[in-house]
Order: C-alpha cells, then sequence, then structure tokens
C-alpha cells in the first residue's frame, strides 16, 4: 500500500515538474502568460521554471524567416501589365507585440504580403516596363523593403530584405508579344541577308572585272607575241625566198604533201598542177649545161 502511495506522489511530483519546467532551445524565444496576461519574455537559450497550471508558454521562432513566393499583377508607367513573384525574409524581433498582433508566422505573413505588395504596386507604377527588367530591379527592391520596415516593425517584425524572384507578361499578353518579338527579328534577319547579299554581288562584280583586266591584258600580251612571231617567221621566210627560190618552193611543197597526202588518199590533179611538178620524173640537165658547169 505505502509503495503505491509513494507512487502516486512520485507521479504527481513528475507531472507538476514537467508543467513547471521549460526548455528555451536555440533559435526560440517564448512568453509566459498568467491567466492569459504576458508576465515575461524570455529570450535566452536554456531551462527556466513557471508556476505550473497557471502559467503558459508561448513558444516563437528567433530566426530569420522567408515568405512563399507571392504572385501578383501590377501596372507600369507605360501601361504595361506585368505579374511579379516577391518573396521577403524577416525576423520576430518584439515577441509580445508579434503575439498581440498578428499571433501566428502564417498571420504575419500575410500580413506582410499586403503591406509589400501595395509598395510594390505604388514603386512599380512609377517605372516603366523596360526599365524595370533591365535597369532598376535592384533599386525598386531597396525602396521596397525600406518603405515596408516601418508597417512590419508595428507587428514586432524587422524586415531583412524583399526580392522580386520573377517578372513576367500575363500569359494573355505573351503570345501577342512574342509574335512582335518574331516579327522583329525577321526584319533584321532580312535586313542582315539584303545587306549580305548586296556585298556578295558587290565582290562578284570586282571580281569579274579583275578576270576580264586579266583576261584583256594576257590576250594583249598574246597578240604581241604572237605578232612579233609572225614578223620573224616572215623575215625568215623572206631570206630563205631571198637565198633560193628553188629550194624554198621545194619545201614548202614537201610541208604541203605531208599536209595533204596519207597512205588512204587518193588525189586526182590536172596534170600541169604545181603539186605535180616535183612528183614527175625532173628533167636530166642538157649537154651544154654540164659542159658550162665543167
Amino acid at each position: 500500500m505505502k509503495r503505491t502511495v509513494i507512487l502516486g506522489i512520485v507521479i504527481v511530483l513528475a507531472f507538476v515538474a514537467m508543467q513547471a519546467i521549460y526548455i528555451i532551445r536555440e533559435g526560440q524565444q517564448g512568453i509566459v502568460f498568467q491567466f492569459g496576461n504576458p508576465v515575461r519574455v524570455v529570450r535566452d537559450p536554456g531551462i527556466y521554471v513557471k508556476a505550473p497550471f497557471i502559467q503558459d508558454l508561448v513558444l516563437m521562432d528567433k530566426r530569420i524567416l522567408g515568405t512563399l513566393p507571392q504572385t501578383a499583377e501590377y501596372l507600369t508607367l507605360d501601361k504595361k501589365r506585368v505579374v511579379v513573384d516577391h518573396i521577403s525574409r524577416w525576423q520576430i524581433t518584439d515577441p509580445l507585440a508579434f503575439y498581440r498582433t498578428v499571433r501566428t508566422e502564417t498571420g504575419a505573413a500575410a500580413r506582410l504580403d499586403q503591406i509589400i505588395a501595395g509598395r510594390l504596386r505604388e514603386e512599380i507604377a512609377r517605372q516603366n516596363f523596360v526599365d524595370i527588367v533591365r535597369l532598376k530591379r535592384e533599386a525598386i527592391m531597396e525602396v521596397v523593403t525600406d518603405g515596408a520596415r516601418d508597417p512590419a516593425a508595428s507587428f514586432g517584425i524587422t524586415l531583412v530584405d524583399v526580392r522580386i524572384q520573377r517578372i513576367d507578361l500575363p500569359t494573355e499578353v505573351q503570345a501577342s508579344v512574342f509574335a512582335r518579338m518574331q516579327a522583329e527579328r525577321n526584319r533584321i534577319a532580312k535586313r542582315y541577308r539584303a545587306e549580305g547579299e548586296e556585298r556578295a554581288i558587290e565582290i562578284r562584280a570586282e571580281a569579274e572585272k579583275e578576270r576580264e583586266i586579266i583576261l584583256a591584258t594576257a590576250y594583249q600580251e598574246s597578240q604581241i607575241l604572237r605578232g612579233e612571231g609572225d614578223a620573224l617567221a616572215a623575215a625568215v621566210y623572206a631570206d630563205a625566198f631571198g637565198r633560193d627560190l628553188e629550194f624554198y618552193s621545194l619545201t614548202r611543197l614537201l610541208q604541203a604533201y605531208g599536209n595533204i597526202i596519207d597512205g588512204n588518199s587518193t588525189i586526182v590533179l590536172p596534170p600541169q598542177s604545181d603539186l605535180l611538178r616535183y612528183l614527175q620524173s625532173p628533167a636530166l640537165p642538157s649537154e651544154a649545161e654540164i659542159l658550162a658547169s665543167d
């Protein structure tokens, strides 16, 4: 019986101890409430004691937290519709104010998204679409972060930064934008092709001109050389003709025989033809010619 009573007392004491002792871990902070009223805020990690059954503990994260990407549509200064995804990083620095205003991380994320979306809407409305995409993205994030810090501080939150994760056009606008981009690229491509074709024609014309000049020069030189050769041949022929007319005539006839007579040729000529002059038996010299030669 005593053992049962002692065991019961031990169980009760253990249960009371579990209700009285609490642990704040690294990365945590907490608020101790008594009958719904906050009595103290615990920020440092360690083991602590509270009054059992009458005091409650609410734990909060002390680390830097982040929100999921939030998508919203905005209107730029040049009346372009854009879809922007933003994320934020924040930290609970005033647990009591946090609990009184938003209570949970989900509530805090919802309130922060509203504040950030409002600041983004104001800032994007001051910028043109091209500037947002190309030049002023970082500047917009800095302005939005600075503008949202004070409202976030009223919730016990310190806003670390705001980041634009994605900037895009609405789905129904993308098709027309892509069509315009494609038409612009095709126009540029056609201009480049036309310029290339023009340059190719110029190069071909230049090459053709140089070819004609080279051929004309070569023809001129060949004609000069041919004329010089013909003149030299004529001089040689004239010299040979002047020295021995009969030998020259024989040589020319032998060349003609070689050109017109072959083994399969049949030639019919009159007896008085000059071509037959040397084919007939040559006349023997007369006795007077022989004596004259002696």
